[in-house]
């Protein structure tokens, strides 16, 4: 849970007030992080599920070696051609 705590903290400070518009947090997640995907992505999950993200959705990118940073943050621009 610590590790979704933070990456949820990274992204709420890159975002700032745009954090009710993401849509989708990818994580680059390698073979070798010492993280269980299932897990990290419950996690995940659960923490997103709470304001301010408003349902945003984790991506895991499996990758290997023991890499583990957030790799993109997908808003919605409310633009629908997007």
């Amino acid at each position: 849970m610590s590790v979704a705590m933070e990456i949820a903290r990274i992204a709420e400070a890159k975002l700032g007030r745009a954090a009710p518009q993401l849509v989708t947090v990818a994580v680059d997640l390698g073979d070798d992080a010492g993280v269980e995907p299932a897990n990290l992505e419950f996690c995940l999950e659960a923490v997103f599920a709470t304001p301010p993200f408003a349902g945003a959705a984790p991506r895991l990118l499996r990758c290997p070696g023991d890499v583990l940073r957030v790799a993109y943050l997908e808003i919605d621009d409310g633009r629908p051609d997007d």
